[in-house]
């Protein structure tokens, strides 16, 4: 039986995921946008700037040594709580170090200090996935996955605009150790954060740890199907979310006009969606969830078909952010406990992360293709095949049991 809707957020597991996502969730400005407002405001110039860039792909190839935190176990707190520990620590120290680097003279040294601090700020995130996968119950992981996102988005938000401000009032090295210093929170968060209740044994040899993983997930019943459903949910969100603010601007709309209702009406709006995507789910079963959200995320991208049929509207610009956020709050939890569900423990860092970076190359690649269409067919043709694309995903799973895609009972590896 699942719990109710409020049941589902008072578990001690489910709690320690917001200061958790709040830890994950704050390098990422910092080593993006935050650092190029830093960079410019120092002087450099923009070629240098744009190569800073390449130091995000960490998070794209996480999955390459993934396998080494399944393998190896950190002599203090074990296997996921021992490696959150350290990349919280490093990332810290980073953070710091970065604060004592002058942009303008020392753009090798900010280079080689950006790309460690993203290492280790993609290392989190790994780790975090697999702990929140491994340390709650079935039960809990859309509204374990709602809070995570919570924390994530506050502290984008932090990171993000709240630096920014932030820097008009003190120095850039000031602003990266405040931050340095907030990041010390998640050492003393994790220290107190539950043990997962089964904790399986590590994988024997690196070896078992690539391919172990792989052969347990490809030789699944209806393995075809979950990748569907995987590589294709959330990527009609994705390829419109990258198109997003140029067709705002075509429009008509101002860049402050987008911005206010984007990061701050949006923000909320988003928050919302997962807060209750992760309590509906609990409720509706995770199938189910996933189906009625589906439709309704994919079926918000109908606003902006409308609005670009329309024109220039801000009731209707304003009703468009927010329902397409609403909407993918809502498909986000459901869709992060789908990633849990297919997680299996002995392995979660390198299936969850190989998994996820999967999806969010299909949705790049469709993405790059999106802005041909945009131009050759007009806008409304182009949010309405957004709205196609997560059709595969809903149909598979209307047709197929779910369980036929989750991950098998826990059995020592072999």
């Amino acid at each position: 039986m699942t719990l109710p809707f409020i049941e589902a957020y008072r578990s001690r597991r489910v709690g320690v995921m917001l200061p958790l996502g709040l830890m994950s969730g704050l390098p990422n400005p910092l080593v993006t946008g935050t650092l190029t407002a830093w960079m410019a405001t120092a002087g450099v110039d923009l070629g240098t700037i744009g190569l800073f860039g390449l130091a995000s792909l960490t998070y794209n190839l996480k999955f390459l040594w993934a396998p080494l935190l399944d393998r190896y176990v950190p002599p203090i707190l074990g296997r996921r709580r021992g490696y959150l520990l350290l990349s919280q620590v490093a990332i810290a120290l980073g953070l710091f170090f970065v604060s004592v680097v002058d942009p303008s003279t020392q753009p090798t040294t900010l280079a080689w200090a950006i790309l460690a601090l993203s290492f280790f700020s993609a290392s989190q995130d790994i780790v975090a996935d697999a702990y929140r996968t491994d340390a709650t119950r079935e039960n809990e992981r859309a509204s374990a996955a709602a809070v995570f996102v919570l924390g994530y988005r506050l502290a984008l938000l932090l990171a993000g605009g709240g630096a920014l401000i932030l820097s008009d009032q003190v120095s850039w090295q000031v602003v990266y150790r405040l931050m340095a210093g907030l990041m010390l929170l998640g050492p003393v968060i994790t220290f107190f954060a539950p043990e997962p209740e089964v904790v399986p044994d590590a994988p024997p040899t690196l070896y078992a740890a690539v391919w172990l993983p792989l052969k347990e997930f490809f030789t699944r019943r209806g393995v075809v199907f979950s990748l569907i459903v995987v590589l294709t949910y959330k990527v009609g969100d994705s390829v419109a979310g990258h198109l997003l603010t140029p067709f705002l601007m075509d429009v008509g709309f101002s860049r402050t006009e987008i911005g206010g209702v984007q990061k701050v009406f949006g923000l909320v709006a988003t928050i919302v969606g997962a807060l209750l995507g992760g309590g509906f789910t609990a409720r509706l079963g995770l199938r189910h969830a996933l189906i009625v959200f589906g439709i309704l995320q994919a079926s918000a991208n109908l606003f902006y078909a409308v609005l670009a049929h329309v024109g220039k509207s801000h009731a209707l610009l304003i009703t468009s952010i927010g329902v397409d956020n609403l909407m993918n709050g809502l498909g986000t939890a459901a869709f992060v406990a789908l990633l849990m569900a297919l997680s299996d423990h002995r392995y979660t860092a390198f299936q969850y992360a190989l998994l996820s970076s999967a999806m969010s190359v299909v949705g790049r690649l469709f993405g790059a293709a999106g802005g041909f269409i945009a131009q050759d067919f007009g806008w409304p043709v182009f949010f309405v095949m957004t709205v196609l694309l997560s059709a595969p995903a809903v149909a598979v799973l209307w047709l197929r049991p779910l369980a036929e895609a989750t991950r098998p009972k826990l059995e020592a590896p072999t």
